[in-house]
């Protein structure tokens, strides 16, 4: 992190391109998430509660989890662990969220992905309750998106949303390319940004000429899971690059060690673009922190109080 926290001098920047600092971003963001949480216990006599669940002990989703479960309790929520054993019967997961939906102290539940292979996903995330579901990947939520209707957004591109309207005083007519199609980026993203009026083209591996279509983009959102596979000669000049994107690959120094890259070439394309968002430090912590503000807005829909603002 210590060359990141470097780009983020005042005044720094990487080439040409202004480093988008997500990760201060996010700090105010649960700054004021924090005294929203203030406000419910004070004036409503409210404190919000996420669950967590966690099947098994795998390494990286161990540590996403220990993070949200920190910021959680500093944002002064009530926060609610439920560790269990990679050999769970589906069934009993499903009697565990049950019971979480019917918690009136648990207002979003989250539930750690990816599952073990003998549990269907797709079958737990449509038993959380949609209003309690703080991932916003239940069903009901995807359509109330997708059809501009009031829903849980996805983290992730709602963190994304946040970091480019601090960007662009207005985001309309803007060419924005997504570089992905998964239900946890790609097409969340997509709808938010229609939302928004820009003219969205979704992209992906097996898209003909992609990189031609991605040098016509104002707004490059890359979440395909290929580390740097965006150069420089994919950019159009001055554009804007939100790169979702976090790969583990091999360190030059020698073998057994790892850095984090993200889907573009971050030196080269910051020799072209406006503005680009680093890896780490850009996207990620805005992902927590969106997490703890749609846990803010599921506890106020559910109680049927006004949400405070929330704004870094």
């Amino acid at each position: 992190m210590a060359l990141i926290d470097n780009y983020f001098q005042k005044g720094k920047i990487m080439g040409k391109a202004k480093v988008i600092n997500g990760k201060a971003y996010a700090e105010r963001l649960r700054s004021r998430i924090a005294e929203a949480v203030t406000h419910l216990k004070v004036t409503h006599n409210i404190t919000p509660g996420l669950a967590v669940v966690l099947v098994g002990d795998d390494p990286a989703s161990q540590v996403y989890v220990r993070n949200k479960e920190k910021q959680t309790a500093e944002a002064g929520m009530a926060s609610f662990e439920n560790k269990l054993s990679a050999d769970i019967k589906e069934n009993e997961l499903l009697a565990l969220i049950a019971n979480l939906n019917g918690d009136t102290a648990v207002h979003g539940i989250l539930v750690q992905l990816p599952l073990p292979d003998h549990i269907d996903s797709g079958k737990i995330i449509n038993a959380i309750n949609p209003d309690k579901d703080v991932d916003g990947f239940h069903a009901i939520n995807v359509g109330r998106l997708t059809t501009g209707n009031k829903g849980m957004v996805p983290c992730t591109p709602l963190g994304c949303l946040m970091l480019l309207k601090d960007q662009f005083c207005d985001l309309q007519g803007k060419h924005a390319v997504i570089v992905g199609r998964s239900n946890i980026v790609g097409k969340p993203m997509a709808a938010l940004l229609l939302q928004e009026s820009c003219t969205v083209t979704i992209a992906h591996s097996r898209t003909k000429k992609l990189r031609e279509i991605c040098q016509s983009a104002d707004i490059l959102v890359a979440a395909a899971g290929r580390p740097q596979m965006i150069g420089s000669d994919w950019i159009k000049p001055g554009a804007t690059i939100i790169d979702v994107g976090i790969n583990r690959v091999p360190k030059e120094e020698g073998p057994g060690k790892f850095r984090l890259v993200g889907d573009v070439d971050f030196s080269a394309a910051a020799e072209v673009a406006a503005a680009i968002t680093p890896v780490p430090g850009g996207v990620g912590p805005m992902t927590i922190a969106c997490l703890l503000k749609n846990t803010v807005t599921s506890t106020c829909r559910i109680h049927g109080v006004e949400e405070p603002i929330i704004a870094s």
